[in-house]
């Protein structure tokens, strides 16, 4: 069976048989996809983190597959009806849609009234009235009155309730008709009667209509809010005329002599079975495909969010801006630990602006306080105008940072955890001072569908985003590598082959006997056994132990590589780290074997160039335009300087400085058409743009990308 897996998904993927089928037993022992896609790519042709989790995907579908062929086998099989070609149809055939059809017929449902007229006896004359020869249908049609049979006219109509099921049931109909759903239909909404004014956020789809084969994914889910919510109604279908032209010429006959019964039966099998059964089916497919793209957005954006260039360990003051409530402040050194923590007020109504300045600058010079953080929420921007209004005894940077998902947190058991005598609002400040000195570290901590840089989030699949969310923070994670001496669980859980239980073992572990001095002593981990060690040692780092590649993504089954390596040269491991010439000195060549090729090899030369080093790009200290502070303050025709905060597949937001965000249109972000804004544009660029646009009243801006 695996065989033919590996074929269709070889077929699928337009992959190689032979890297489908390695790909598949290394997924199979328990290698991570990061693992497999850094440490294994002799083994799969140096497939990428994407193509090898396809396989795997496609290869859990068609084991879902297999199970429902089994389970539909076996159903049809206990009703006595199971025949050697039905058999074998279901047996080969990996069309779910397909195997769906031939099982239809064997479905159990509700009693229908096709059933009912089966039961009076009326089926022989269903298959009279099926095979359209005959003479004056009502005089056949007479010979059937009795019993429950009343009258000829309950004999017909029961002959065309039986074959107006059995029409549905056809196959080629079914699947002409799909056709002309997704060719020719329609996606129609209209508002709810009485609805209008608590549906002004829907008024663009109170009376529309796209065709479905093109509807973008981001209207169609919101037509499915809308009618979520009570407030539209959706009909999703082609012209009745040409789905009706369609059956006849798969069922009527040119010598068809009862004309009016057959095609009143087709009229009823239409309006009443494969209408509504085709209208939900398309629309499912619909949204299922919205789903994907939608999370596909949203996936990206995060992978952007948690991949964006961290500040590093620097002594850091974090402020959670605030207007009544006041400003919370808190002091943490350079590893994020909490130092300090308290309120100020300089904003009304207290507009405490004198203390409030003197106690920031004792702060700074107390804690030698070296980068400040400042929540880009509400009274954000005043605060920032605050902070840089002060004299400081040292040079201090100063940051906006996006506090999106900081409420999340604050309240969450993980805060908790981390500060239980401490309320919500020290917490919220922490996390933005965190999300400065590292973003993807503190991020982990929240649900990523509460960071607030999705497209309709809320309304795809739930199951299918928090797994492809996950993905996205995993791969992330085992894209930077974490520091084992100081990572906490939550990110520790993310590292490829761990898992929150290992974490924290390996928390506990640090606790009780200290910092970890190099890769092997993870072995003595309580349950942390020689897979787990073989997919994680590669991913985690230690700065200051006493083997040097511990530093280094070079995994320890290679050591020994490295090793030889150096002395190829006539020198040691730690001479060898980051010393180009040396490095180039090497003859690579010489140590490609069956088991480690070029690929491998160049990735082992490459980190000893670097070993250790951050991947991300450093962090950018960023001006807003100091002469807007409100929306009254644009004209249509001003440049400024903004942060993309959010991407979607119509456009981009971007963050201008004030209260409303501005919106970049897919078609504004560049001279020529671009399908995709990621391909242009990335989550937390610093850009420049022009307002095109402005509509005060609906708190809307319309901008342009100009760099």
């Amino acid at each position: 069976m695996q065989d033919i897996f590996i074929e269709n998904i070889a077929k699928q993927l337009s992959i190689p048989l032979w890297q489908v089928k390695n790909t598949i037993e290394l997924i199979e022992s328990g290698a991570t996809i990061p693992f497999i896609a850094r440490y294994r790519k002799e083994k799969t042709g140096n497939l990428d983190e994407v193509q090898i989790a396809d396989i795997s995907q496609k290869f859990s579908q068609l084991n879902e597959l297999q199970k429902r062929k089994v389970f539909i086998l076996k159903s049809i099989e206990e009703q006595g009806k199971l025949t050697s070609e039905l058999q074998n149809q279901i047996q080969n055939s990996w069309d779910e849609t397909l195997i769906e059809d031939l099982y239809l017929p064997y479905k159990s449902r509700k009693k229908t009234k096709a059933d009912i007229a089966i039961e009076r006896g009326l089926k022989p004359l269903a298959k009279i009235l099926m095979s359209q020869k005959g003479h004056d249908f009502e005089v056949i049609a007479e010979k059937y009155v009795k019993g429950e049979v009343e009258s000829v006219e309950d004999a017909i109509q029961g002959a065309k309730e039986i074959v107006s099921q059995w029409i549905s049931e056809y196959i080629n109909v079914r699947n002409g008709l799909r056709k002309l759903f997704w060719q020719k239909g329609q996606v129609y909404s209209k508002i709810v009667k009485g609805k209008e004014s608590e549906a002004e956020k829907f008024q663009d789809y109170f009376d529309f209509s796209e065709p479905v084969k093109s509807i973008k994914s981001h209207r169609l889910l919101a037509i499915v809010r809308g009618s979520n919510e009570g407030f539209l109604k959706i009909k999703v279908e082609p012209s009745k005329e040409d789905a009706l032209a369609l059956m006849e010429r798969f069922i009527v006959k040119s010598d068809c002599d009862f004309k009016e019964e057959i095609s009143d039966a087709i009229v009823q099998s239409y309006t009443k079975i494969l209408k509504p059964s085709l209208k939900n089916e398309t629309l499912q497919e619909l949204k299922q495909k919205a789903d994907v793209e939608a999370i596909k957005v949203f996936a990206e954006n995060l992978r952007q969010l948690l991949l964006q260039p961290p500040l590093g360990s620097y002594r850091t003051l974090a402020i959670d801006p605030g207007f009544r409530t006041g400003c919370k402040v808190v002091c943490l050194d350079a590893n994020g630990d909490l130092l300090h923590n308290e309120t100020i007020y300089p904003h009304p109504p207290q507009k405490e602006i004198g203390p409030a300045k003197k106690k920031i600058a004792t702060l700074v010079a107390q804690f030698k306080i070296e980068a400040i953080a400042i929540g880009n929420g509400t009274a954000g921007r005043e605060t920032e105008f605050f902070i840089k209004g002060i004299q400081f005894d040292r040079a201090v940077k100063v940051f906006v940072v996006n506090e999106a998902g900081a409420s999340i947190y604050s309240a969450s058991k993980v805060a908790r955890d981390e500060f239980p005598q401490y309320d919500i609002t020290v917490r919220g400040s922490v996390s933005i001072g965190r999300r400065l000195m590292d973003p993807m570290a503190e991020l982990v901590k929240i649900d990523p569908k509460s960071i607030g840089v999705g497209q309709y989030q809320h309304d795809v699949n739930q199951k299918l985003l928090q797994t492809e969310l996950d993905n996205v923070v995993v791969s992330s994670v085992n894209k930077v590598g974490v520091e084992l001496n100081t990572a906490s669980k939550y990110l520790l859980q993310y590292v490829s082959g761990i898992g929150p239980a290992l974490a924290q073992n390996i928390v506990d572990y640090r606790t009780e006997i200290g910092a970890f001095q190099n890769r092997k002593e993870l072995l003595k981990v309580p349950k942390l056994g020689a897979k787990a060690f073989e997919q994680c040692a590669g991913f985690l780092r230690i700065a200051n132990g006493n083997q040097p590649l511990d530093n280094s993504s070079v995994h320890p089954e290679r050591y020994a590589l490295v090793e030889k390596m150096a002395k190829s040269i006539q020198t040691s491991i730690s001479e060898l780290l980051g010393d180009e010439q040396k490095i180039k000195s090497i003859p690579i060549a010489k140590f490609v074997d069956d088991e480690v090729g070029n690929e491998t090899l160049n990735d082992i030369i490459s980190e000893l160039q670097k070993p250790g080093r951050d991947p991300r790009k450093m962090v950018k200290v960023f001006e807003f335009d100091k002469t807007i502070r409100t929306i009254d303050d644009l004209q249509v025709g001003k440049e400024l300087p903004g942060i993309v905060n959010n991407i979607t597949n119509f456009g981009a937001f971007v963050d201008i400085g004030i209260k409303e965000n501005g919106m970049i249109h897919i078609s504004n972000l560049a001279d020529e058409f671009i399908s995709n804004p990621s391909d242009v544009i990335a989550l937390h660029q610093h850009v420049k743009v022009e307002v095109i646009s402005m509509d005060k009243e609906r708190k809307r801006i319309g901008l342009k990308l100009i760099s």
